[in-house]
């Protein structure tokens, strides 16, 4: 059997690769595979980019793990670390930028 990468770990080598390939403007955190809370951390270690709801992943299903999340708490995760949630195309263009709640 193949054993799974600790979220320790994934995010260690997203860090690394945010410093190493630089050149590489996106990197997209994996929240489908490590889940809500990895992919808020993975914003803070070098993921530009939170990815997109999915509706069905089989592929990941039947790999043994099925995360889902709304588009209103993937904007809550990033607007809880501090950061401005946007809503963009397959080119990275930004379509819509979702004005940040006040806190109370």
């Amino acid at each position: 059997s193949i054993k799974k990468a600790s979220s320790n770990r994934y995010l260690r080598y997203l860090a690394c690769s945010r410093i190493f390939l630089d050149n590489i403007q996106n990197i997209q955190s994996s929240w489908v595979t490590q889940g809500s809370m990895i992919g808020q951390l993975a914003l803070l270690f070098g993921a530009n980019d939170l990815g997109s709801v999915m509706m069905e992943e089989n592929v990941v299903k039947a790999a043994g793990t099925s995360f889902c999340m709304n588009e209103a708490e993937m904007i809550e995760l990033i607007e809880d670390i501090g950061s401005v949630a946007a809503k963009r195309n397959t080119a990275y263009e930004i379509l819509k930028r979702y004005p940040a709640k006040a806190k109370v």
